[in-house]
């Protein structure tokens, strides 16, 4: 039964890496090809081309500097929230823990379209400062904009992380500190600060890594003129140079590697040092009327207004523009402009409808695909043997590349064609964006599942291949319907990313057919043709936040169900 079992796991390990091999290794492997070779021969002249080359030197440390200021930026905003979260108590604070993690289920090039919105020539923001007599403050195309919004993406990020940290520091230490004469602030640097470094230094690294790799937000909101190594290379395929274009992603992905390594290795420092028993109380946020005179809870309210202008304002921005012209006149002229759109029979017109069947049937079959797989990669995790952990790293390398660099692969291998066996073989359209898209979402199924597994009482299964259980079944009946709510936490996110990928769908997608609605609001970004203002980006990008809600939405509901 044992050797069944066992082969029953390793035909699952041998189906997903047989995927991966097919749609993400060969693809990848394309592009580092293309980077080492020169006239049919391994060369390394591509790279130390670009290396030694002055501009694309500029462009690299433009990249690493703008990933640096969103970093920074990233930990001051999410810092103090991770403090107020974990050492306050107050009405709603466990809703807004959970909400830190909505960032994640936006699509990039919504929030992007939002802080246009907002922060644009004929934004909301300008609008208030009009009322005020002040302004106008022009943001669009500045370095500043396209930091503030990756703080929007990953301040969350600090704060859940740090936030979990803090809660675990272990109170019998920090007490014993200051029993022995240690002041507050001392106790605090010596005995909890250490606690929350590996969880804040993740942070900050995940942090770079992610804005480092951004791609949407820099196009529209920076554009060719605050240009990094994605937007570049993303230019480069779009003027058929695909070999300077692999070139540019082998370098980023070496990059992105060596600093996911680094991920890996804080990440394990974390584990093994969190070990508090009794966590830290919390204090209420307001204790009386005179509460609100102390200082310390007066700058929290400031970075309260601060945050939700932050981060509420660019969603309330884009909604509130849908619907207003820029005189600030109600108008519904951006939404009978899709409807015209979909009425319009011009060879190249992006359509709204189809672009929302589009992303709902792609995020569908990305679920038939990464759900499995995910799970795959999480029972691998859990398993301990030789092999295991060098398997689960090469089940999770799809982290570390970027959508941009995985599209590119695609479109020179199995989209461009392969020869095999003397035989031409192509994968074009849905196929090939779906492949994508579960590449993108697996990982996150099973970095999900994985923890929720690990928690599973050893106990019970054990008690249920007593009676006779196979691997196979426990597994299915006794283990997984326990970690239901983690899979469907997984399958959430899993869809969410395919409804709002951009990166490697905008080189994918063939014609207006294969469109999706985060490429229709790129197009529709760009369309001018009713005003200056980005009122059918902003409607489209209402409809786009709307499906992405209401999906969200029951895919949980659906879960709550199961479990």
């Amino acid at each position: 039964m044992a050797r069944r079992d066992g082969w029953a796991l390793w035909a699952g390990v041998a189906a997903t890496l047989a995927t991966l091999v097919v749609v993400f290794y060969y693809p990848v492997a394309s592009v580092f090809a293309e980077a080492f070779s020169a006239e049919g021969r391994l060369s390394l002249a591509p790279v130390l081309s670009v290396l030694s080359d002055p501009f694309y030197v500029d462009l690299f440390a433009f990249t690493a500097y703008q990933a640096l200021l969103s970093t920074v930026a990233s930990v001051l905003i999410g810092l103090p929230g991770a403090y107020v979260l974990a050492r306050f108590e107050f009405p709603g604070r466990r809703f807004l823990r959970s909400v830190t993690i909505l960032p994640f289920v936006l699509p990039s090039i919504l929030v992007a379209v939002g802080f246009l919105a907002m922060f644009g020539r004929t934004g909301l923001f300008n609008d208030v400062l009009g009322i005020v007599g002040l302004g106008p403050v022009n943001l669009t195309f500045t370095l500043e904009i396209v930091v503030l919004a990756h703080a929007f993406y990953n301040a969350p990020l600090v704060t859940r992380l740090v936030t979990a940290a803090w809660e675990s520091v272990d109170a019998d230490r920090v007490e014993t500190a200051r029993t022995l004469g240690a002041s507050p602030l001392r106790a605090f640097r010596d005995v909890t600060l250490p606690q929350l470094l590996p969880a804040l230094a993740t942070a900050a690294v995940l942090t770079f890594v992610f804005t480092f790799m951004s791609f949407p937000i820099v196009l529209a909101l920076g554009g060719l003129e605050l240009a990094t190594v994605e937007v570049w290379l993303y230019s480069q395929v779009q003027s058929l140079d695909l070999a300077e274009a692999a070139t540019l992603g082998a370098i980023e992905t070496a990059l992105s590697l060596g600093l996911l390594y680094v991920y890996l290795r804080y990440e394990a420092t974390r584990t093994g040092s969190s070990s508090g028993d009794r966590g830290l109380s919390r204090r209420p946020l307001v204790d009386g009327a005179r509460s609100l005179l102390d200082p310390l809870r007066l700058a929290m309210l400031a970075y309260g207004a601060v945050v939700l202008v932050l981060f509420a304002g660019p969603l309330v921005s884009l909604i509130v523009e849908s619907v207003t012209t820029p005189g600030g006149q109600f108008t519904l002229e951006y939404y009978a402009f899709l409807l015209a759109r979909q009425a319009s029979t011009a060879a190249g017109t992006v359509q709204p409808f189809p672009a929302v069947v589009n992303s709902l049937l792609f995020g569908a079959a990305t679920l038939l695909v990464a759900i499995p797989m995910g799970i795959v990669v999480s029972v691998v995790a859990t398993r301990e043997g030789r092999g295991t952990r060098t398997a689960e790293v090469l089940l999770t390398a799809p982290l570390a590349v970027s959508g941009i660099v995985l599209g590119l692969g695609m479109l020179q291998t199995l989209v461009f064609g392969t020869t095999l066996f003397g035989r031409r073989l192509t994968v074009t359209g849905p196929v090939a964006i779906v492949a994508a898209h579960a590449v993108a979402a697996y990982p996150f199924v099973s970095r999900s599942v994985t923890p929720a597994l690990r928690s599973v009482d050893d106990r019970l299964g054990e008690a249920a291949r007593s009676l006779g259980a196979d691997r196979t079944t426990v597994l299915t009946d006794v283990e997984l319907p326990l970690v239901a709510p983690a899979l469907v936490a997984g399958a959430a996110f899993a869809f969410a990313i395919s409804v709002g990928e951009f990166d490697s769908t905008v080189l994918l997608a063939e014609g207006v057919d294969t469109a999706t609605m985060p490429v229709a609001l790129e197009r529709y970004t760009d369309d001018r043709s009713i005003g200056p203002s980005l009122g059918p980006a902003t409607a489209m990008g209402t409809v786009l936040l709307a499906v992405t809600t209401v999906s969200f939405v029951l895919i949980d509901r659906v879960g709550g169900m199961w479990e």
